[in-house]
């Protein structure tokens, strides 16, 4: 290596780039929270439409539940009807048996997040969405508050910073945590949350993606965000109700921000 590298061009370049993103993300058409399985598709479509779209994962890496597999063991399940949108993005099928596609884990979350970004998404690894912007009179949700998750392990008092959005998507999973924080923080707004009922795979697929979208203005649900909410049973290492979750999430997103609802 002949050229001579220099710790401070090194942090420069670093900070700079970073401050510009960040800025650039400041107002955004979407909002999505969460790079699980809905969240990096919901994210792809969006972002393949033109909209300029966000992602707020709280962990250093993408996949929500998926990198899991069931029980640790590397493989996922998904419906003949979802596939399209692995196939999409380059998954190839291990095993089709009875309209079931067997995928590798990490060949999934891998393709779905490089889709997302292929497709013009925002990635935000490490941030932890804590509260949400919100407006009364009519009552709508402009946005989130954002904070590094380090900050929050490690107790410290500091000071979040809020990104505007024209509409928001929870696919925080299980806690449902954008939801949970708007339910509790906002007056008049009619929320309560039952929590997932337990597993029933066939049943919750295709309630969860018959549930999934708005929630109130400028706010959306999909993934095990809509089963916290609604009290929809799990369904364990099959993900094709994660996607096409994420897909009708996305549709109407699109729809209402094309209309202007």
């Amino acid at each position: 290596m002949s050229r001579r590298v220099d710790e401070a061009v090194i942090t420069r370049l670093i900070v700079e780039e970073a401050l510009k993103h960040l800025s650039f993300l400041a107002d955004v058409d979407v909002a999505v929270v969460g790079a699980g399985p809905a969240g990096l598709t919901a994210a792809r479509l969006l972002a393949k439409r033109g909209f300029r779209t966000a992602v707020f994962e709280r962990r250093l890496s993408f996949g929500g539940g998926m990198g899991g597999g069931g029980m640790q063991l590397p493989r996922i399940v998904v419906e003949e009807e979802a596939w399209s949108l692995l196939s999409e993005v380059g998954c190839r099928p291990l095993k089709v048996e009875g309209g079931l596609y067997v995928a590798d884990a990490a060949e999934a979350l891998a393709k779905l997040a490089v889709g997302a970004l292929d497709a013009g998404a925002h990635v935000l690894l490490g941030v932890s969405v804590e509260d949400v912007v919100f407006r009364d009179n009519p009552l709508r949700i402009e946005g989130v508050v954002a904070q590094w998750s380090s900050v929050i392990l490690s107790g410290l008092h500091v000071d979040p910073l809020s990104f505007k959005a024209r509409a928001t998507v929870d696919c925080t999973g299980h806690e449902a945590s954008v939801l949970s924080v708007a339910s509790r923080k906002i007056p008049g707004l009619s929320l309560s949350l039952k929590g997932e009922g337990s597993m029933w795979a066939e049943v919750g697929e295709q309630l969860i993606v018959e549930r999934s979208g708005k929630v109130c203005p400028g706010l959306y649900a999909a993934g095990m965000s809509v089963a916290a909410l609604y009290g929809l049973p799990r369904m364990g290492p099959i993900f094709g109700g994660m996607l096409l979750s994420g897909k009708k999430a996305a549709e109407e997103v699109a729809r209402d921000l094309t209309s202007g609802g």
